[in-house]
């Protein structure tokens, strides 16, 4: 005998706002969920991220800054090294976190750059690092298309 309220019939609320989260992307930046390893819902932190700062998105440089994702340089000795900008949305930056991971799960061309970049002598903080920049400028670049208007 089974206990509680039965479920029969009833949506689960983590699949229907899934089901919401993507009708709302569908309608207003369809293109954000080609790619591989965009869902709704890091389509949606990005879309809110990017509403939120119109004054700070001039160009994908600084879409990547907002996303925590630009390199900074700093030097320690006679060493210079690069790491991720400390400022800007966490929760973008967690988007783009997510992205990067599942390609490298599931997309071929992610996990030869990977590879290549391995044999290279990278790390896998700096490849990930890499990966992030190019994820925020390619979802920078599908909200924002290039305007073939000259600016005055």
């Amino acid at each position: 005998m089974p206990r509680g309220p039965s479920r029969q019939g009833r949506a689960r609320p983590g699949i229907e706002l899934n089901q919401r989260l993507t009708r709302l992307v569908e309608r207003n930046a369809p293109q954000l969920l080609v790619p591989v390893g965009i869902g709704p819902d890091s389509a949606v932190t990005l879309l809110i991220t990017m509403g939120d700062n119109p004054e700070r998105l001039n160009t994908e440089a600084s879409f990547a800054g907002l996303c925590r994702v630009s390199p900074v340089e700093y030097p320690s000795g006679r060493r210079r090294t690069r790491r991720l900008n400390y400022g800007g949305d966490r929760q973008a930056n967690a988007a783009l976190h997510r992205i990067v991971f599942t390609r490298l799960r599931h997309d071929p061309r992610t996990q030869a750059y990977y590879e290549r970049r391995t044999q290279e002598g990278k790390t896998r903080r700096e490849i990930i690092r890499c990966l992030k920049r190019y994820a925020a400028r390619e979802v920078f670049n599908l909200v924002r298309p290039v305007s073939s208007i000259p600016a005055l």
